[in-house]
């Protein structure tokens, strides 16, 4: 067990669900704080009947709803620009690089408003597409929607596989790190095959009632 699970059993042990919320926070704002190790954790506490399956996915997706917050702030209050100029000053204080800015800003335009659901699931962009949220005015109440079901399906899948693990929890973040970038690519793709079907779909109920 490496010092970072130690950490994150302390902080549970001590603190309970808060200490859960209270990571997963942490993990959002620090981004080298890694989920991976969060939730997996978490999961394993509930297996020993320390906690609740279900309370530890609903605490862990509402530490990193509450952790989107200050960086879509961020982003709200300044632009591109300005944010490449504060990292370049004070970055290495919040391990946050100047290319962190410009890739997750990428990714903002390239998914719009999905990115923000997507992120949630892609190493080096789930934290920090707060920011480009932020910095292209979207609304808040969508953006914490989005967030929330993304967080939510990502740290049902970590507390799960450290539920089931075990004692071997640990290995997930090894196992899961490789892999985590092409699960967030196959949700996208599964969902836009759904949207691209209810579109479709649309699209012939409106010709049967044209013909009607």
């Amino acid at each position: 067990m490496d010092q970072m699970s130690e950490w994150v059993l302390g902080i549970m042990a001590k603190f309970g669900y808060f200490g859960i919320i209270f990571a997963m926070f942490a993990e959002n704002v620090f981004p080298p704080i890694p989920s991976e190790v969060i939730m997996p954790a978490a999961g394993f506490a509930a297996s020993k009947g320390d906690m609740s399956i279900v309370l530890v996915i609903l605490t862990g997706t509402l530490g990193a709803v509450l952790g989107a917050l200050p960086l879509y702030y961020l982003g709200h209050k300044f632009d591109e620009p300005r944010l490449i100029e504060f990292t370049e000053k004070y970055g290495k204080y919040v391990f946050i690089k100047p290319t962190d800015i410009t890739d997750a800003n990428a990714w903002f335009d390239k998914h719009g408003k999905m990115a923000v659901f997507f992120g949630r699931m892609v190493p080096g962009v789930r934290s920090l597409i707060s920011i480009p949220a932020g910095m292209n005015k979207m609304s808040l109440l969508p953006f914490l929607a989005l967030t929330a079901l993304g967080a939510s399906i990502w740290t049902a899948i970590l507390a799960l596989a450290g539920y089931y693990l075990g004692q071997n929890y640990d290995a997930v973040a090894g196992v899961l790190a490789p892999y985590s970038k092409a699960i967030g690519i196959l949700i996208v793709v599964v969902i836009g095959l759904l949207i691209k079907r209810r579109l479709s779909y649309r699209k012939n109920s409106n010709n049967d009632k044209n013909s009607d």
